[in-house]
């Protein structure tokens, strides 16, 4: 009995930890995070604001987690990497749900740049040839981050 009693609580613990949030970087809250798709709104003409932002991840780093991409609105994302590549996220995350606390800037991406993150994302040689323009976009440097359950 005290061995059903033993596995029956490991089991309960196991189960309990897999269900839980997972935290990266700084230890954070969800606490007054706003919508992705309201960032843009929040910021105004600011060129970069500190933030705590809450979105579904759309992408991820496939080589280390080293960035994800953020939907915010209409089918637009936003790229999110980490402060001084202190951390990094699971891979395996598109789909979840994440809070992250940074700060939030207005940037124009390098096609160099671009390239890179194409590469990193698995992209063909042909998709990647076809980046030829700078991009003009809302990025986020987070602190931390949350990987909600």
């Amino acid at each position: 009995m005290k061995l059903v009693a033993i596995l029956a609580l490991v089991l309960g613990l196991t189960i309990g930890a897999s269900a839980q949030d997972s935290f990266h970087g700084k230890k954070i809250t969800e606490k007054g995070a706003v919508p992705a798709a309201q960032l843009a709104t929040t910021m105004a003409n600011k060129k970069e604001m500190p933030a705590k932002v809450e979105g579904t991840v759309e992408s991820v780093c496939k080589v280390k987690g080293c960035w994800m991409k953020v939907n915010t609105t209409d089918g637009q994302t936003m790229r999110v990497s980490f402060k001084d590549y202190g951390f990094f996220v699971p891979k395996d995350i598109v789909g979840k749900t994440v809070v992250m606390q940074g700060t939030a800037i207005q940037s124009v991406t390098p096609v160099d740049e671009l390239r890179h993150y194409a590469e990193d994302a698995g992209k063909s040689k042909e998709e990647i040839a076809k980046i030829t323009e700078p991009e003009k976009a809302l990025t986020f440097v987070a602190d931390g981050v949350i990987v909600k359950k």
